[in-house]
C-alpha cells in the first residue's frame, strides 16, 4: 500500500493494492506496521464503527475532546464520500484548513486522521457505507462537532441541499467553539501523541 501524507499535519491518505482476477479481488486495507512507520505510533483499536447514508447525507464535522481524542482510520466499503478532514487545533500553523479525499469501492482508499482533527464527510451514492478503526471508545460528554456548513470553514460539499442530523444542523460554527473553549489545543494534542507508546497508548502520568 501507498501512504501520502496529506496538506494537513496529522492526516494521511492510504491506498491499497488490490489484486483482482476472474474470482473478485483481495487486498490489505489495514496494516498496523506500515502505518506505525510514518504515524510513528500504532494504532489502538478500541471501537470499529459502521454508517450507511443516503445520497446527500452531510455527517460531522466531529471531534473529540484531547487526551485521549480519537484516531480514526477510514474507508468505504460500499458506493462513495468525500471525506473531509478539518484541522480544528487551536495554533496550528493549518488551523480552520479543511481537506478532501474521495473514499469509494473502487479505488478503496482509506484515511487516517490523529488526535484532534475534525471529520466529516458526504455521502455522494446512496447506501455509502463507512468503516471505521478507532483509538478511543464513544465518549458521549467529550464528543464535539461543529455546523459543517459554516461559511468560515467553507467547506465544499458535493450536494445540492445537505441532509444534516439534528445534532449536526444546532452545532456551533467554529469562532463559537472556539469562544466556548471547545476546540482542541494545537501543544496539547502532539503532546499526547508522543505518549503513546508501543500499544497506542498513553504512558504518560500527567495525560
Amino acid at each position: 500500500m501507498k501512504i501520502r501524507e496529506l496538506s494537513i499535519e496529522g492526516a494521511w491518505e492510504i491506498s491499497p493494492q488490490q489484486h483482482g482476477d476472474p474470482r473478485g479481488m483481495f487486498m490489505e486495507w489495514y496494516r498496523f506496521d506500515k502505518l506505525a512507520e510514518v504515524v510513528g505510533h500504532p494504532l489502538r483499536l478500541a471501537q470499529a464503527n459502521l454508517s450507511v447514508s443516503a445520497r446527500g447525507v452531510v455527517r460531522g464535522v466531529h471531534f473529540a475532546d484531547v487526551p485521549p481524542g480519537q484516531a480514526k482510520y477510514v474507508t468505504c466499503v460500499r458506493g462513495a464520500v468525500l471525506d473531509v478532514i478539518v484541522d480544528l487545533r487551536v495554533g496550528s500553523p493549518t488551523f480552520g484548513r479543511w481537506e478532501g479525499v474521495r473514499l469509494d469501492d473502487t479505488d478503496r482508499r482509506a484515511v487516517y486522521l490523529s488526535e484532534g482533527l475534525g471529520h466529516g464527510f458526504c455521502a455522494l451514492t446512496d447506501d455509502a457505507t463507512l468503516s471505521y478503526l478507532c483509538s478511543a471508545t464513544y465518549n458521549p460528554t467529550g464528543e464535539h462537532a461543529v455546523h459543517p456548513l459554516d461559511e468560515e470553514l467553507g467547506i465544499e460539499w458535493p450536494a445540492d441541499v445537505a441532509l444534516l442530523s439534528a445534532r449536526d444542523d444546532a452545532a456551533p460554527t467554529l469562532a463559537q467553539a472556539r469562544e466556548r473553549g471547545l476546540l482542541p489545543e494545537y501543544d496539547s494534542c502532539w503532546r499526547f501523541v508522543a505518549t503513546l507508546g508501543p500499544d497506542g497508548m498513553s504512558h504518560s502520568t500527567g495525560m
